[in-house]
């Protein structure tokens, strides 16, 4: 999906020599999750990547071809040394039941998540807490949008900090959850790191409470 394939031969260029420094990640497309094309979609993404092994292996969201199939093909995978661990992506709590039916071997669900986009905090969050899955938050900076927010900076000056940090520090105050922002500077990505150096309050919660309100009910999984 990402380039057509074009974003795993970028990716395999940057890791070429230091495989075993990073934890690569990629993801099945729908449109590929029978038990057939699972199999060889990851073995595609190998290619392309240039390795032996993924260290965890995404179904990208839910589609036409069974879970079963899918879970099957993971397993399969896994089995053979070719990805160390699966999970899924945008499946809410309905789904997740659905697929802890078939299988305990789901290492992660990644989520839309940020302090824009609460809603997973009404049950997916919990549910997931209670069984020990990480969620990861992808967007956990609303694609950049969070750092023109005038109550974050108002915060973000408190802590010395950037309204970004404080939006990545929001995620991961949360136990449990993974931030996964994407960026391609890397002035940027030592601004992201700067985020696990900060303890937000309660004082800082609260002001985040008021400003970004958590949901009152049960909100449709969002999805960008």
């Amino acid at each position: 999906m990402y380039g057509q394939g074009g974003a795993e031969r970028v990716v395999a260029e940057a890791i070429a020599g230091r495989r075993d420094e990073v934890y690569l990640v990629s993801k099945v497309l729908p449109s590929n999750a029978s038990y057939d094309r699972t199999l060889r979609a990851c073995e595609e993404s190998l290619r392309r990547l240039e390795t032996d092994r993924l260290d965890l292996y995404l179904l990208h969201w839910r589609g036409s071809f069974r879970l079963e199939e899918t879970v099957r093909a993971f397993e399969k995978l896994k089995a053979d040394g070719k990805i160390l661990r699966w999970g899924v992506s945008n499946f809410d709590v309905d789904d997740m039941e659905e697929l802890e039916a078939l299988s305990d071997g789901c290492a992660t669900n990644q989520v839309l998540y940020n302090l824009s986009r609460r809603g997973i905090e009404h049950d997916l969050l919990d549910w997931s807490r209670r069984r020990s899955m990480p969620i990861t938050a992808y967007s956990p900076i609303e694609q950049g949008r969070l750092a023109r927010s005038s109550e974050l900076a108002a915060i973000a000056e408190a802590h010395r900090a950037t309204p970004v940090q404080i939006a990545l520090a929001f995620v991961l105050d949360k136990p449990g959850v993974i931030a996964i922002p994407k960026t391609s500077d890397s002035e940027r990505v030592e601004e992201n790191l700067k985020a696990l150096d900060i303890r937000l309050t309660n004082e800082d919660r609260a002001r985040l409470d008021r400003a970004f309100p958590p949901p009152r009910g049960k909100r449709g999984l969002e999805m960008i």
